[in-house]
């Protein structure tokens, strides 16, 4: 605007789209799909998703008779596929049609014969007059199949029969889809079994190796591998030798090795291995025992010694040795007792200790503790009782006695004492009275009253109520 010296870098930079810089070159956004003529060309529509100025070669073409069929940067190639531009896809003197052009929809062109027969994605056979259908060219069959055609008069067609040389399956008027399981040749060799489940295709049967041998393959004999360790039984033992085979065919047998946890090892055979069964763990005489093996060579096994700790008087071979007793098990002491076993060495008996609730020991046999039997929860007696044992010792059972708490005149021995008579329960009064007994005491008989409705009350014996014989309904 200014172009005076004292005025640099006010110049303006303005895009096509308006954008405008100044001092400087204007970033503009760029529509690559604007470009004339368009870069997706006639059939196709053209989109730019981002048309920043540094975003170029984003743009996509679709054609416009199938959205499916796409490209990036460029035309499609194709997006009118006419199928009947082929030469010779339809037979001598037949007319070709494709309706629909789109790339994604092929082989549905039709050929029609002059006398109207038609075909959808292939030659049509035309038959005038007296014509074998299996006579065409190129044949109606596939090469592998023959060809029958069982009416040849102009007005059969379609009637010809493909049946497959190899194999099984037949069709009437199209190639027929013929099945062959190739296991019938065989082909897996001796000690394989064969499997095909897609009879209609080639090279997909499967081979596997029979137990012991392990081993597949597909579309030819399997190579299988024979592991010499897993054998049963383990050719190297089960006292720790760990065997490896590491060529695993038939050709190499006896390659395996045993190793022995100490490094020694053989192959072929099982190694001769120094065992000292003292340093198996847990240790086979356990922790309070000692164990020394006297002879570590692999063939003298069994011959380890359990020695006790508390007593090294005791010993076992091969196991082992039996070191304590606790005399406790055998429950000697008495019922409420605890018993306890100090020293439970078989050079130590008679020594476990009976101890009483009360606190009473004795040593080597059951204690006499004194046994109080009102102690029992729930009392003997009864909650309306008072429970008395003149002779707690332990030999002295069923001499305690109950006290009635309201009748303490009334008592029983080893049993609960019968205190209450409510004579009411047996119906002293008569019909329509109120019986009422204030003292169930068996001491305090005759106490219980009758009340008549009208109020009259007798003591002891059943009232004399007045009635009114006209009151009765």
């Amino acid at each position: 605007p200014v172009k005076t010296v004292k005025s640099v870098g006010d110049y303006t930079c303005t895009c096509a789209n308006g954008v405008v810089a100044t001092g400087a070159s204007a970033t503009c956004e760029t529509d690559e799909c604007a470009a004339m003529p368009s870069p997706c060309g006639s059939g196709q529509t053209c989109t730019d998703p981002d048309k920043a100025a540094n975003k170029l070669h984003d743009f996509e073409c679709v054609c416009d008779n199938d959205m499916t069929v796409k490209k990036v940067d460029g035309p499609v190639s194709a997006c009118v596929v006419d199928e009947c531009a082929t030469a010779g896809i339809c037979g001598m003197g037949q007319t070709c049609k494709d309706t629909n052009t789109a790339p994604s929809s092929l082989n549905d062109f039709t050929c029609e014969c002059m006398n109207g027969v038609m075909a959808v994605g292939k030659p049509a056979i035309c038959e005038s007059g007296n014509t074998d259908e299996c006579a065409a060219m190129p044949p109606p069959c596939g090469s592998d199949q023959d060809c029958t055609d069982p009416n040849t008069t102009g007005g059969s067609l379609n009637d010809f029969v493909c049946s497959c040389r190899t194999g099984m399956g037949s069709a009437v008027g199209a190639v027929a889809t013929c099945e062959v399981n190739e296991c019938d040749t065989n082909p897996c060799g001796a000690g394989q079994d064969c499997t095909d489940t897609k009879l209609t295709s080639t090279s997909d049967y499967e081979c596997t190796c029979r137990s012991p041998k392990t081993g597949k393959a597909t579309g030819m004999a399997a190579t299988c591998e024979f592991d010499e360790c897993s054998v049963t039984p383990p050719p190297c033992g089960t006292m720790g030798q760990t065997c490896t085979d590491p060529v695993k065919t038939d050709a190499s047998l006896k390659d395996y090795t045993c190793e022995c946890t100490n490094g020694v090892k053989a192959t072929g055979a099982m190694a001769t291995c120094e065992t000292d069964e003292c340093a198996a763990t847990p240790s086979p005489c356990g922790a309070d025992q000692t164990c020394s093996d006297p002879n570590t060579a692999a063939n003298k096994l069994h011959d380890f010694e359990c020695t006790c700790k508390s007593d090294t008087s005791l010993k076992a071979v091969d196991g082992p040795a039996t070191c304590d007793k606790d005399e406790c098990k055998s429950d000697p002491c008495g019922m409420g007792q605890t018993c306890n076993d100090p020293v439970k060495s078989l050079n130590s008996l008679k020594d476990f200790t009976c101890t009483c609730a009360n606190g009473v020991v004795t040593t080597g046999a059951s204690a006499t503790c004194e046994n109080d039997e009102c102690a029992a929860m729930p009392s003997p007696c009864g909650a309306d009782q008072t429970c008395s044992d003149p002779d707690k010792a332990a030999n002295k059972l069923h001499d305690f006695e109950c006290t009635c708490n309201s009748d303490m005149s009334i008592k029983k021995v080893d049993g609960p004492a019968t205190c209450d008579k409510d004579e009411c329960k047996s119906d002293p009064c008569g019909m329509g009275q109120t019986c009422n007994d204030p003292v169930k005491s068996l001491t305090s008989l005759k106490d219980f009253t009758c009340t008549c409705a009208n109020g009259v009350v007798t003591t002891g014996a059943s009232a004399t109520c007045e009635t009114d014989e006209c009151a009765l309904q």
